[in-house]
């Protein structure tokens, strides 16, 4: 993971405690640190021009976030904790030159941010699904393991919102879809059924 690979080049990182609804940092912001979440949430929010707000990633505990500013002297976007937070802060000049000392924990960091490019491409795959039924079938099609079942990271309104859906729909759906018996649902997972399809 990421974090795990930050921890390694920067050992001696700072951490930074956010109350609920707490600002980490605002759009247009100098981008002076990558961060990695240790534990709650942490909302990143775009603002448009015409002011409109664009849900842009729900950062879990374990995960890093801002990586996109590496080379960007600004934040392009808003980060509030959606919960009591802690988050480790990697000063980038100090992530550039551990890179730099240590090619092999480098090339690491590519591989992961190699994953997590390929992440948003998914994201933006099912995104472009119009039809909340057929988006979350794909979903699951492509999250769920060999034995075809998702374990649920999070909670079902957090996944409905990583998914662009109102959490209302989101529940109606995912009810649908287990009475035409195309997902079977229990606690902490949601199992495929062979016949499902989009």
């Amino acid at each position: 993971m990421l974090a795990d690979i930050l921890g390694k080049l920067i050992p001696r990182a700072q951490s930074r405690e956010l109350r609920s609804g707490q600002f980490l940092f605002r759009q247009g912001d100098r981008a002076d640190y990558i961060f990695a979440l240790e534990h709650g949430q942490i909302i990143l929010t775009r603002y448009l021009s015409d002011g409109k707000s664009v849900p842009m990633h729900a950062a879990r505990a374990g995960q890093t976030f801002t990586e996109a500013a590496l080379f960007s002297d600004i934040y392009h976007c808003n980060a509030v904790a959606g919960a009591k937070s802690r988050v480790r802060m990697y000063a980038k000049h100090e992530l550039l030159a551990a890179l730099e000392r240590d090619p092999s924990l480098a090339l690491k960091y590519v591989a992961s941010l190699s994953r997590e490019v390929q992440r948003l491409r998914t994201h933006l795959e099912l995104h472009s699904i119009r039809s909340a039924r057929e988006r979350i079938l794909r979903f699951l099609q492509l999250q769920a393991g060999p034995d075809s079942e998702y374990a649920i990271q999070g909670s079902l309104k957090d996944l409905a919102t990583s998914l662009g859906l109102a959490h209302e729909t989101f529940y109606r759906e995912l009810a649908r879809l287990e009475s035409a018996k195309l997902i079977a649902r229990r606690r902490g997972s949601i199992r495929l059924q062979k016949t499902s399809a989009v």
